[in-house]
């Protein structure tokens, strides 16, 4: 319909019909290329062309536009104009004069006069134009005009008068339909043509023509570098860039207006653009309308992500933060959710209201809610730094770090240093005291909790509140119903005598420190009922910051009870959520506590797999104290695998100033002590294992269970030949309730049977065997059997004892120790044998099922060493039934001889007892 109008209106002037056509549109659909396409066919019948336009920088240049008809006129065909001055204003025989050289140039050949951008065009060339319309009604003289629909000259009469003219005819140009938008793309080669593409065409660009040429020419450069070619255009792409350009021809209000639709996103409406840019309504509704109209906008939002972000981009920084904060006032002032108002703030960076301190404080929780970490932090962090209460911020600074723990611990406890120095400077009231309590606890840091706990104390005694001792069993009792247990009578330290050796001085015990009770563990005696509580609540607990720390300690109470396997689960399943949930804190935390239970199992490799994992979860690794727990496993694990070079470089790595005043240092100090003992450094493994035992005496943690410092500080005093101090922490070991725990009992047993007679080594290393099979921890149930064969050749008995050190190597290989294969072993053949093809190994699931009880027994204790006489003795039958027994049990498990008996059969010396 257009290019009938406008072939209509060429042959008119050619017939000697003046005639004027107005043309308006949208921005970017399509006016400059209408104007184009005149001028291509005027020119092709041999019209005279006289082209101008309009420009928002020359609006206010008088005659400016009429300058440039003149000089794109030929060579001296219209007259040189001079423009209006303040004292002379457009004269009428000047516009006379110009008329009448447009008529003279018209009897020569058809005059075709086209300006663009008609809205910035000088007022005294529009005076001119207007004149010559009126004037020239029967000469060959075709008017085009072309105006923004949404943007208009500043001379209302002139737009009027026209309409009066009988040879006026206005054309709108409309945005393209879906068809447009198919044929316009099928005229580019190579370009899909499915119903899909051509939806998602129409969908971005709104059939905007400049738009879509945009959005296919940046298709068509992705597929030329090699890029997935998708409809989905980048900020700053050419896509935006005509955006953009649209909105700059369209006005300052029309950009104004279209960057105040980018800050306010989905709270966009007419009335929120009219308070947020203090315009009228009708000024308001009408640029939206005109946003609406160029296919850019879709009612009071963009088509598409990519526009409100250019938009944004391309703001003067300084306007773009004044623009967010009235964004803030204004979504506050109307009620909005805080975290629509938060979200201005942060993008202004900057809060000046006590309101707004509130509005960024209450969109962290409900970030969080939604597991958005990132946003919460980023709300804490400008709360605080806007807060102007000591108070208060001290109170944003501790939840910051709660919440920061589940992304960055050391970030976590650097945070802490505000509300701790405001402590100690007497700033920090009374009623923050409990919530940093508990986060220094979560982190570990017991002595700082301490403080504060007994600063609390302190201040509550003082308003008759209650005693201490009820205020820590309030804030930090445990979740289970255990709190510090009470250790050995006594503090162990470390001196040197005039020649150097070492002395272990026992003293009377110190206070322990009132912070650790949620790192305690149960006493023995309340294993089962505890465990049992903890698995209760671990069932229904919700991951959350308040309850990080009781699973964390339900968690422990699994680890160090007699079923540390029972925790596996629990743990895995908690790693998984904190990993789906995104935070990689949390996720180091859990996965830190399974490589503890990996140990604790004799699974080294596992050990190493988590630890790693807990470390590459975290963002800084040596600034934290936390990191210093998985790398205490590595430690550990390289060392017991032989690898003391992979043990010292964790070793090298910097130690927090800090580490020594948290539980974490137990961990440390324990492998740095077994690193010292492998490298024969006998007198360094001393003094750390002596440490951890003053630091869990410290802080009410001494228990067996969680460190076993004495069998450890025995075993270092064994190799400096103080055997008389050894013995006595292993006695004093064996004495504590932590003793009925089979781990405690088996390592005990093994370091007592290093410090006595030959002849009773094998009772008390059986004994140790039974106690660590029946635990599960089979790195430690490895040396316990490798000490029984070594018992057993010194007692001069070598069948026995090949046959238990054969079980003690293949332990320590399924542990994840392959160095040991490398040794050579009495009476087994050096090479490796594969795990499968090795009797010893068990590989039939089903052996137990296969032998009765009695038969059982007999083959337990004959894989041990035992006679067939002393087995009769032992199970009070004949050595002939013993006989009977065998020939049975080789036949089921189709063995020849008792070497090849299997070494794992379920049942324990106790039971054969």
């Amino acid at each position: 319909m257009e290019l009938d109008t406008l072939d209509g209106a060429i042959t008119g002037c050619l017939s000697g019909n003046s005639r004027i056509v107005f043309v308006e549109g949208p921005a970017g659909c399509g006016k400059s290329e209408f104007i184009e396409t005149i001028a291509e066919r005027a020119e092709g019948l041999g019209a005279t062309l006289l082209r101008a336009v309009g420009s928002r920088s020359e609006r206010t240049v008088a005659l400016g536009a009429l300058r440039q008809l003149i000089t794109s006129a030929p060579v001296d065909t219209l007259p040189q104009i001079a423009p209006p001055t303040p004292d002379v204003p457009v004269r009428v025989e000047a516009m006379q004069e110009f008329c009448a050289a447009l008529r003279r140039l018209s009897t020569q050949t058809p005059v075709v006069l086209c300006v663009d951008d008609l809205q910035h065009v000088d007022d005294a060339t529009l005076q001119y134009l207007l004149y010559a319309a009126r004037r020239t009604r029967s000469a060959r003289i075709l008017f085009v005009l072309a105006e923004s629909l949404h943007e208009h000259t500043s001379d209302p009469v002139f737009s009027t008068e026209l309409l009066r003219l009988p040879h006026f005819e206005r054309l709108r140009l409309e945005r393209l339909d879906r068809s447009g938008v198919a044929q316009l793309a099928a005229s580019y080669r190579g370009l899909p043509q499915d119903q899909d593409f051509i939806d998602g065409l129409h969908a971005v660009s709104g059939g905007n023509p400049l738009l879509l040429r945009a959005l296919v020419e940046e298709r068509r450069a992705a597929e030329s570098a090699g890029r997935t070619a998708e409809l989905n255009p980048e900020s700053g792409g050419p896509f935006t860039q005509a955006v953009l350009t649209c909105l700059h021809r369209g006005g300052p209000a029309t950009v104004r207006l279209a960057e105040a639709l980018a800050v306010l996103r989905e709270a966009s409406t007419v009335e929120c653009l009219r308070r947020l840019l203090d315009i009228g309504a009708a000024a308001a509704s009408q640029t939206v309308h005109a946003l609406n109209a160029a296919g850019i906008a879709e009612g009071c939002g963009f088509r598409h992500p990519s526009v409100p972000a250019a938009i944004l981009h391309a703001m003067d920084p300084a306007a773009r933060a004044a623009l967010h904060r009235d964004a803030a006032q204004l979504l506050h002032d109307i009620g909005a959710p805080s975290p629509a108002v938060a979200g201005h703030l942060l993008a202004a960076d900057e809060v000046a209201e006590r309101w707004g301190v509130a509005a960024l404080r209450d969109a962290a929780e409900q970030a969080l809610a939604e597991d958005d970490v990132a946003q919460a932090v980023a709300c804490l962090t400008l709360a605080h730094r806007a807060c102007d209460d000591d108070q208060r911020a001290s109170a944003i600074k501790i939840r910051l770090a709660a919440v920061t723990w589940r992304v960055d611990p050391c970030a976590a406890e650097e945070h802490t240093a505000v509300p701790l120095a405001a402590l100690r400077a007497g700033r920090l009231g009374e009623t923050h005291l409990p919530a940093l309590a508990r986060l220094l606890v979560t982190q570990g840091r017991v002595d700082e909790a301490a403080e504060v706990l007994e600063r609390l104390a302190a201040a509550r005694s003082e308003g008759n509140s209650p005693s201490a001792d009820a205020v820590r069993g309030n804030l930090l009792g445990a979740q289970f119903g255990h709190g510090p247990a009470g250790g050995a009578r006594a503090v162990v330290s470390m001196s040197k005598d005039a020649e150097g050796a070492a002395t272990v001085t026992l003293t009377e015990g110190v206070a322990a420190r009132p912070a650790a009770g949620m790192w305690a563990v149960p006493v023995a005696a309340e294993n089962e009922a505890a465990a049992a509580s903890a698995e209760r609540f671990l069932q229904t607990a919700v991951l959350t910051d308040t309850t990080i720390e009781p699973i964390g300690q339900a968690l422990r109470t699994l680890v160090h009870g007699d079923r540390p396997d029972r925790a596996v689960p629990w743990c895995q399943s908690f790693l998984d959520e904190a990993d789906r949930r995104g935070a990689p804190g949390w996720k180091s935390a859990f996965a830190q506590a399974q490589a503890v239970i990996m140990v604790r199992q004799g699974n080294l490799r596992a050990a190493e797999e988590y630890a790693t994992m807990a470390l590459d979860c975290l963002p800084e690794k040596n600034g934290s104290v936390f990191a210093c727990a998985p790398r205490s496993v590595l430690i550990y694990t390289a060392t017991a695998q032989g690898r003391h070079g992979a043990a010292a470089r964790q070793l090298n790595h910097p130690v927090p100033d800090g580490l020594f005043r948290t539980v974490y240092a137990l961990g440390y100090l324990r492998s740095r002590g077994f690193y010292h003992l492998a490298t024969n450094c006998f007198h360094a493994a001393l003094s750390d294992f002596l440490e951890v035992g003053r630091l869990a005496r410290r802080w009410g943690l001494d228990r067996a269970v969680v460190a076993p410092w004495r069998t450890d500080a025995a075993e270092a005093l064994i190799h400096l030949g103080d055997r008389q101090q050894a013995e006595q922490l292993v006695a004093e070991q064996l004495a504590m309730g932590d003793a009925r725990n089979a781990r405690v009992r088996g390592v005990s047993l093994r370091v007592r049977a290093a410090l006595a007679e030959p002849g009773q080594r094998p009772r008390l290393l059986a004994e140790a065997v039974d106690e660590l099979r029946k635990y599960g921890d089979r790195l430690e149930l490895s040396r316990a059997l490798s000490d029984l064969g070594q018992a057993f050749q010194a007692v001069g008995e070598p069948a026995r004892a090949s046959m238990v050190t054969r079980r003690a190597w293949h332990l320590a290989k399924e542990c994840g120790i392959e160095t040991v294969r490398e040794r050579p072993v009495p009476g087994h053949h050096p090479r490796a044998v594969p795990a499968q093809e090795d009797p010893l190994w068990a590989a039939d699931p089903d052996v137990d099922a296969k032998l009765s009880d009695s038969e059982k027994r007999v083959a337990v204790l004959a894989a041990y060493g035992y006679t067939n006489r002393e087995i009769a003795l032992k199970l009070y039958v004949t050595v002939s039934t013993v006989e009977q027994h065998l020939t049975r049990v080789y036949r089921k498990l189709n063995i020849t001889r008792r070497q090849e008996l299997p070494m794992n059969l379920q049942l324990s010396m106790a039971e054969i007892a």
